[in-house]
């Protein structure tokens, strides 16, 4: 069963809006057994959206349409499916009251006609009620071929999948059962870890797919197969994990939807052993202290932090010598371990993480290279430091750095 994703909307186009919808209709449909064929942005113009849906039901089943729903002359999605169903709109009685009430109990303005018009709906269409906004939902086939067209607000089109076009898509048709189970490793390249489990790679059967998915310090490895039998296809799918494993053992931590994140791993260490962390940033920015604050409950552990960006601030706040720096420069190893030291005291934690570095693109307060970061972990009874070369594309280095430094502390609490 193939499907395809069709969001329209000239904002898409010049980078005005990232298209996160299809992401997230994909990954429903992959999870009933719908295998994605296409997924295409289009502009707000007649022509190109009627050829975009001719296009989509010569090669798919299922085609979701996202956007251009909106009460305003430039959103034409509504009167374009109409003509390509030869069809007209007529005005629901459902919806109407469903406008009403949202006006009535949100927006407290007078009910205008352009929002009223939104309850105008292609009679041969089976409306598929938006609880979350005036623009419904609408569910139309022909020659065997189903057109979904969803409002492009992504809150009202998630609870809209959800709750209404998975159950009636798994109510309408007959899926095959899909597989995907991706392995994380840490600490080889891409190339490394396909070098060495090549034979095995050659070996896989024609049924299992493969894909290498690298990302800053780690690669996934992703299998996926999928048939009629979920127990046959689980199997085959097991049978050549065992196989894998034993080849990148040394690398291998765990399965994607079984590992957290590392700073989650970090954090539960740190709330098991009673342990508190601070952290003093440089180059990174504030990027460490998002990393654990982005998550619930983050004070059991997380004492505070401080972005001592500019020299001074290294000096006014954290109290490093101004010598230390001028001896060593303010990129350097001892001012890192002075940083995680006076910040893991400042905050009364048990460990401190420092970053001072250059990001670029130019060098700054200090002639150190572009891309060059160290690093610092503090406890009571030591500190620990190392140099990186990350690189000299900044952001990049900002996020190597990020993950060099929780991999350091990691490593520190699980010292003995």
């Amino acid at each position: 069963m193939l499907a395809e994703i069709i969001t329209i909307g000239d904002e898409l186009l010049i980078g005005q809006v990232i298209d996160t919808n299809s992401a997230f209709i994909a990954q429903e449909l992959n999870g009933i057994g719908a295998s994605i064929y296409q997924i295409t942005s289009i502009q707000d113009d007649k022509a190109h959206i009627l050829q975009a849906f001719k296009d989509a039901e010569s090669r798919v089943d299922i085609i979701i349409i996202t956007g251009g729903l909106g009460p305003t002359k430039d959103d034409i999605t509504k009167k374009t499916i109409a003509e390509y169903f030869d069809d007209t709109l007529v005005r629901d009685a459902a919806v109407t009251k469903n406008i009403e009430a949202i006006w009535k109990k949100y927006v407290r303005q007078n009910l205008l006609q352009v929002n009223r018009d939104q309850a105008l709906v292609p009679s041969k269409a089976t409306v598929l009620m938006n609880e979350l906004g005036t623009a419904p939902g609408m569910w139309l086939q022909k020659n065997n071929k189903v057109f979904i067209a969803l409002p492009g607000v992504p809150f009202e089109m998630k609870k809209l999948i959800v709750n209404k076009v998975i159950p009636k898509l798994k109510e309408t048709y007959k899926f095959p059962f899909i597989l995907h189970k991706t392995l994380l490793t840490y600490g080889l390249g891409e190339s490394t870890l396909a070098q060495r489990i090549e034979d095995w790679e050659n070996a896989l059967p024609e049924t299992i797919k493969l894909a290498y998915l690298p990302s800053l310090g780690s690669v996934r490895i992703r299998l996926s197969s999928k048939g009629n039998n979920a127990q046959e296809v689980k199997a085959n799918i097991q049978a050549e994990i065992d196989k894998v494993v034993p080849l990148i053992k040394d690398v291998f931590v765990g399965f994607e939807d079984e590992v957290q994140s590392l700073e989650l791993m970090i954090a539960n260490k740190l709330i098991a052993a009673g342990k508190t962390l601070a952290v003093a940033e440089s180059c990174t920015g504030g990027t460490i202290a998002e990393q654990f604050t982005q998550h619930a409950g983050a004070s059991a552990y997380f004492n505070g932090g401080v972005v001592t960006y500019a020299t001074a601030s290294k000096i006014k706040v954290l109290g490093i010598d101004k010598t230390l720096i001028d001896t060593h420069s303010v990129v350097s190893a001892p001012v890192a371990e002075a940083m995680a030291k006076n910040v893991r005291e400042l905050f009364n934690a048990d460990y401190g993480v420092a970053t001072t570095g250059n990001a670029g693109p130019s060098k700054g307060e200090s002639d150190a290279e572009i891309g060059n970061v160290f690093i610092a972990v503090a406890t009571k009874d030591c500190v620990v430091s190392a140099s990186f070369m990350l690189g000299s594309a900044r952001q990049r280095v900002i996020k190597k750095a990020v993950n060099k430094a929780l991999e350091m502390l990691e490593t520190e609490i699980l010292k003995p």
